[in-house]
């Protein structure tokens, strides 16, 4: 592991003010079971998986040890029923979770491509995943939330913006803090509200979570140094660079830098890796460790994650990933 001046203090808020929050989709998840293009022929598929980027992060932050609430809704339907089911086993607080007795639970379709490239059909904007809003539930949450997480996805969501305006600026002002990982997914439309929406939310943020070209994007820059300098000049706190078989990097405003490797494992599917490694990395940090051992946990859950099928089968407890930690080689072995 290179290090340039370990940090040990998170400018995240602790894990004692109050449970880390995100907002947003909360789907199932069919997959076909052989790889190919599209659609456009009969499948066999295998499902449904408990799914949805934002309930992913909250399943692995709550399974690690965070405290951890989801706000979202689901059809009142075997889909919704199965994912409120796992999020409260993993240790989700799941009360702002509203179940929507006209409209069905999200779904997304995916089948991979030979090259590991993946092909969805959603679901979202005509399900009860888009149909959230500001409840007494929701509010109750909020009041005692000490950390927002974003997911990129929600931000062509309405009703899933009016409320991360709302609990951004509540979180805030008891002193809790944000993070946002981009996951602008090219299925998903990106207007000119959204964009902005995105520009909005860069400049809250104490912690950005990009993976690849999401850096640039998020600077709007290019370069990597010139994007952290950007960034850091415009508020951010921490970045932590998602570098996928190359590992992760995690950057301050302070100058330090910490790259951590990947584990060296066999892809079985890759769907909800970032998610994991997000909900860890999240955790760790408001848990207290440094941003050198959350990096290697979060790497961990991310590896763990993708031998699993299922996005979010592989969300793991400390314990496991101590495990696969001891067990797993890194690519600098």
């Amino acid at each position: 592991m290179n290090q340039i001046a370990r940090t040990d203090k998170s400018i995240l808020a602790p894990d004692a003010l109050g449970p880390t929050v995100s907002i947003g989709e909360i789907l199932v998840e069919i997959m076909a079971k052989t790889p190919g293009q599209g659609f456009l022929e009969r499948l066999d598929m295998i499902g449904p998986f408990a799914s949805g980027a934002p309930a992913i992060f909250i399943a692995q932050c709550a399974r690690i040890g965070g405290a951890a609430g989801m706000i979202g809704a689901v059809g009142d339907d075997d889909f919704g029923r199965l994912n409120t089911a796992r999020l409260q086993r993993d240790g989700a607080d799941v009360s702002a979770i509203s179940v929507d007795a006209e409209y069905p639970t999200g779904t997304a379709f995916v089948r991979y491509r030979m090259d590991g490239s993946r092909d969805f059909v959603y679901n979202i904007a005509h399900s009860a995943a888009a149909r959230i809003g500001w409840t007494k539930a929701v509010e109750a949450l909020v009041a005692r939330a000490g950390h927002l997480h974003v997911m990129g996805t929600v931000l062509a969501m309405p009703g899933a913006w009016e409320i991360i305006e709302r609990a951004a600026a509540l979180i805030v002002e008891r002193g809790g803090s944000i993070s946002l990982d981009p996951n602008l997914r090219k299925e998903l439309a990106v207007d000119g509200e959204t964009a902005a929406r995105f520009d909005r939310l860069i400049a809250i943020s104490d912690l950005l979570l990009p993976s690849g070209d999401e850096l640039e994007r998020a600077a709007g820059v290019e370069g990597e140094d010139e994007a952290m300098n950007t960034l850091f000049e415009g508020g951010v706190g921490e970045v932590v660079l998602k570098r996928g078989a190359g590992g992760a990097s995690f950057f301050a405003s302070d100058g330090a830098r910490v790259d951590a490797p990947a584990f060296m494992v066999e892809e079985l599917d890759p769907t909800g890796a970032g998610d994991c490694f997000g909900g860890a990395y999240v955790a760790c940090r408001r848990l207290g460790m440094s941003a050198a051992d959350a990096l290697r946990y979060a790497n961990a859950a991310g590896a763990r994650n993708v031998t699993f099928r299922g996005p979010m089968e592989g969300a793991a407890t400390r314990a496991e990933l101590d495990e696969f930690i001891r067990n797993t080689p890194t690519r600098s072995d």
